[in-house]
């Protein structure tokens, strides 16, 4: 029935009899089967592994006692903190750019319209997957082994991990890109350099520089619990003070972090606001 053939004052009811409903009786039993079989997977899971429901329902008391050590914090080692505070903010900045450059050939061997060939493309895409499948403490492990303790190893371990992030997402934005600049450079006879020069990188800037100070910010909050496995960083800081019980300088250590975090973000939406 048409809004101009409805009496006024007509209830709704009587001028649409049927009773609409968002799911099919089939689709509301999917769906509280679904449901179903979710809370029992929880439930299996909840009693399948190992724990201790007295330490769960005492840890708001553990909690208290322990906040209650960190007041106030103790700033006798500030300087120490600032400075290494500082190398984290480096291991972050190096390891991003050397993620930029190495992930830019990379996009472009795992994107499918600038590939070479199929070779390439899965070469790419191998690399990618196996960035952001490990994750940074990983790395960090296998580069402390590898180069010794120390911020080089924090530096190789965020940037291989950056590169798969990174490079998925230039690559995702090089396969959406406008063909037609493409399709007319090729058409006057251009290099191959030139039509990437002139009709792709110009239309993936703008995501180049967002994905990098996105990933820039990323790097900056991972590389402070690089330190816990000895990869440089604030982290062996904050490590020594709870190994050695200094609760009142973990405090410390940690309001630091945060503020780095609360700075980076800042830092983040200004040059998004700059550059963007």
């Amino acid at each position: 029935m048409s809004d101009q053939g409805m009496m006024p004052g007509t209830p709704l009811r009587e001028a649409f009899p049927e009773d609409w409903h968002r799911f099919t009786p089939r689709q509301r039993m999917a769906r509280y089967l679904g449901l179903l079989c979710a809370a029992l997977a929880v439930g299996w899971s909840i009693t399948s592994i190992d724990v201790i429901w007295e330490w769960v329902w005492d840890a708001p008391a553990q909690m208290g006692d322990l906040f209650g050590r960190m007041v106030p914090p103790d700033t006798a080692n500030l300087a120490t903190i600032l400075r290494v505070l500082w190398e984290t903010v480096n291991i972050a900045t190096i390891a991003t750019l050397f993620a930029v450059l190495v992930s830019l050939p990379v996009a472009w061997m795992a994107a499918q319209n600038t590939t070479p060939n199929r070779a390439t493309l899965w070469l790419g895409r191998i690399i990618l997957v196996s960035s952001r499948s490990i994750n940074t403490i990983i790395w960090a492990l296998l580069f402390v082994a590898i180069f010794g303790p120390g911020i080089v190893a924090g530096i190789a371990a965020i940037m291989l991990r950056s590169v798969g992030f990174v490079g998925k997402l230039l690559g995702e934005a090089i396969e959406e890109i406008d063909t037609r600049p493409v399709e007319a450079l090729e058409a006057t006879g251009a290099s191959r350099a030139k039509v990437i020069l002139y009709a792709i990188v110009p239309q993936v800037m703008p995501t180049f520089w967002a994905v990098a100070i996105l990933r820039w910010d990323i790097n900056l909050r991972e590389s402070t619990v690089l330190g816990l496995v000895g990869a440089g960083g604030i982290g062996i800081i904050l490590q020594s003070a709870i190994d050695t019980f200094k609760w009142q300088e973990a405090a410390t250590v940690l309001l630091c972090i945060l503020g780095l975090v609360l700075l980076g973000e800042i830092i983040s939406a200004w040059l998004r606001r700059r550059i963007l």
